[in-house]
Order: structure tokens, then sequence, then C-alpha cells
């Protein structure tokens, strides 16, 4: 875990420098929708009923995207967001527990090699995305359970989207992102409780840009 910051850093700091062949800057405001496909290992723990699992709901955030085009057709993207609310509710055996056993946000920088199809200029120009992902769980909270530690993600992302010029400044944009989003929990109570979540998160974005 020691080198995925210096990675995100290193990563930044390129979108920042750009090159000498960059054609444009452009800033993406928008709003995402972060829907999650959870598979768990099931929760184990001592006195825990076998078939124990849990499940975890949609969220809504807002997210700030800036791309750095190298080349005409290639461009180097960064995205932030707030942190969307992700929760949790019971299933299985411990159905009956109910939901909101568990939340926590997720804060994950992105970043993404884009490649724009046609040529600038073009009023709309599609584009394919691929690149890593970087979640980290904040302000957890659970009422089952005193302490619960949620592992640090890395993993791929891939996706793409379609961008559209009203003029040559202001435009519109829309995306698709499929990330892999993988954590170990371990939570302290009355007893010691354990699972490993997958998220498969995918993410449907659209708002304004503005290029500069």
């Amino acid at each position: 875990m020691n080198t995925i910051l210096p990675c995100l850093a290193a990563a930044a700091a390129a979108l920042v420098a750009g090159s000498a062949a960059a054609q444009s800057n452009m800033v993406k405001l928008g709003v995402s929708r972060y829907t999650t496909h959870t598979q768990t290992s099931g929760i184990s723990g001592i006195g825990v009923p076998p078939g124990a699992d849990a499940d975890t709901n949609d969220a809504t955030t807002v997210i700030v995207v800036y791309e750095r085009m190298l080349t005409p057709n290639l461009g180097a993207e960064l995205v932030l967001g707030v942190p969307p609310k992700i929760e949790a509710r019971a299933t299985g055996s411990v159905a009956f527990l109910g939901d909101n056993v568990l939340s926590a946000r997720n804060a994950s920088p992105t970043v993404l090699v884009n490649w724009h199809f046609g040529a600038p200029g073009d009023t709309w120009r599609p584009y394919l995305s691929a690149g890593f992902n970087y979640t980290r769980f904040i302000d957890i909270q659970s009422r089952i359970a005193q302490d619960v530690q949620m592992k640090d993600s890395f993993g791929w992302a891939a996706g793409g989207g379609v961008d559209y010029a009203i003029d040559a400044r202001w435009g519109l944009f829309a995306s698709v992102t499929a990330l892999r989003v993988r954590t170990k929990l371990v939570a302290t109570g009355a007893t010691v409780l354990q699972s490993e979540l997958d998220f498969r998160p995918v993410t449907y974005s659209f708002g304004a840009t503005y290029r500069f």
C-alpha cells in the first residue's frame, strides 16, 4: 500500500504537467450514480449463524473531472468526487437485523487514459477509457459493532463516454465506468465478525464541460 499514494501523486503530477503537444484542457462537473453489485464471502465469526450475509445500496454523488489532452485523440483524466455514503443491510440468516447495519463513505480518486474518436472541433466525440482506481473507506459506522476496519482497495477502471460541444468552450458529457473495488472487513463488538466484499461498482455520470 505504501506504493499506491506515490503512484497517484505521480499520475496527478503528469496530468498537471501535460505535454508540449497538448491541445486543450477540460474541466467537467457532474452527477454520478454509484451502483454496487456486491458479492461477499459471507459473514463469519463466533456465534454467527451459517448463511449470514449482507448487501449494499447504491448512492449518488457529485464529481469533478480534469482532463489534459496530450494529443488530438489521447487525454489523461483525473476524477474526484464527494465520497458517496454506502449502506449495508443484513441478509440471509441475519436478515432480522434489518437495514443500515453498516455504513461507510468511499473516497475514490481515479486516473484514466481516454482515447477520443473523431477530431478536435467535432460536435460529438465518443471515447474509451482505461486506468486505475484507489478507494479508501472513511466515516465507517455500525450499530452492531464498536470498531470496524475496512482495508483500502486498489484496482483497474475501464469505461467510455461521449462529449457534446455546445460551442468552443461549453459542452455536455455522459460516461459509464466499471471499477474493481474489493475490501476485507473486520468488525469487533460482542464478537469478531469478518467478511470480504467485492463491490463491483459501475458509475453512470453526466454533466457540463468547460474547455480552456
